[in-house]
């Protein structure tokens, strides 16, 4: 897999975050960072090697500090943390960023981009950019994108071949509208909730399945509840490596440049992480006995989405040009 060259646009996206104010002169500060993953995952080790790049370089002027596993609150609070400056960094998935961001709601339409690959070459070129500076409105200053893979259906019904195999499933979804219109396109029964619920409420039978990608479906032990996980990819969605506006603000010019470049280099580290760790993930499920099926008519389900993009326009026709811009970048 091919990685993007970044350093420029990064550079511009974080340059128009520090049009709206002058930096202020920088003064010893500990930050919190925000995780949701645990110790050893991509993302983990990469945003861990942020901090300890941003406190080494900086000389103390930031102390980082990451914590993991979601301890600081779920992705909901801990944006809003963000955002007033409580929490100073964190790793965000735009899924669940639509409701404070409605701009990042494209980004969570099924099968707008055709390949990670095609997802890293819009997130690091001007299309990304523009996100960039929707976030940067909400104050989260976005200074890389992370990967996040290809999201799948897993249940612990039967294999998925066809739209018809959702049809009646209780399918977790992450809290966004679009997810729940997706599934229910699909013709199976949405259910928004936490991450943290999911594992017992596929235990319990609360939920049939739920949606994500290989390394989450096996660090979460979700493979041990739902042992079937089909290839159905329907989602790749981005995530930022963001910084509190006011923080970043606080900085001298010279340490927003420390912060940039090893943003920018985490995202580097976790893109090549995650391949590696999709990979080991994908062997552990295997040979705990999960039947892991390729959905060979990708097409019978990405027809049945037309009501969903066409409903999210006619909401949100100011977003249109964008939606098209990156159905038409590959």
């Amino acid at each position: 897999m091919k990685t993007t060259s970044t350093t420029k646009t990064f550079y511009a996206i974080a340059a128009t975050a520090t049009l709206v104010t002058m930096a202020l002169p920088a003064q010893a500060d500990t930050w919190r960072g925000w995780n949701i993953h645990p110790p050893g995952y991509p993302n983990t080790v990469a945003l861990e090697a942020f901090a300890k790049n941003v406190t080494e370089r900086t000389e103390g002027r930031i102390t980082a500090q990451v914590y993991n596993n979601g301890v600081l609150g779920d992705q909901p609070d801990a944006i809003e943390q963000t955002r007033s400056g409580v929490l100073n960094f964190a790793n965000f998935n735009m899924g669940p960023m639509g409701p404070i961001v409605p701009e990042t709601n494209v980004l969570s339409l099924p099968f707008i981009f055709s390949s990670v690959e095609h997802m890293h070459e819009v997130m690091d070129g001007e299309i990304g950019q523009q996100f960039a500076e929707a976030l940067a409105e909400k104050n989260l200053v976005a200074l890389s994108w992370f990967d996040s893979g290809e999201r799948s259906l897993y249940n612990t019904k039967r294999p998925i071949h066809t739209p018809e195999d959702v049809q009646g499933l209780k399918i977790r979804v992450m809290n966004n509208d679009l997810y729940v219109d997706m599934i229910e396109a699909l013709g199976g029964n949405a259910t928004p909730m936490a991450y943290g619920e999911v594992y017992q409420s596929l235990k319990t039978g609360v939920l049939d399945g739920a949606e994500n990608n290989y390394p989450s479906f096996q660090s979460s032990n979700h493979y041990e509840a739902a042992e079937y996980y089909s290839l159905t990819e329907h989602l790749i969605i981005p995530e930022c490596l963001c910084i509190a506006r006011a923080s970043w603000e606080a900085l001298s010019a010279e340490d927003q440049e420390i912060v940039r470049e090893e943003a920018i280099k985490a995202s580097a580290m976790q893109r090549e992480l995650w391949v590696e760790g999709s990979e080991a993930s994908r062997q552990v499920v295997l040979d705990a006995g999960v039947q892991v099926n390729e959905v060979e008519d990708k097409a019978a389900f990405q027809q049945l989405m037309g009501p969903v993009y066409a409903g999210f326009i006619e909401a949100n026709p100011d977003l249109e040009s964008l939606v098209n811009a990156i159905r038409n970048s590959n």
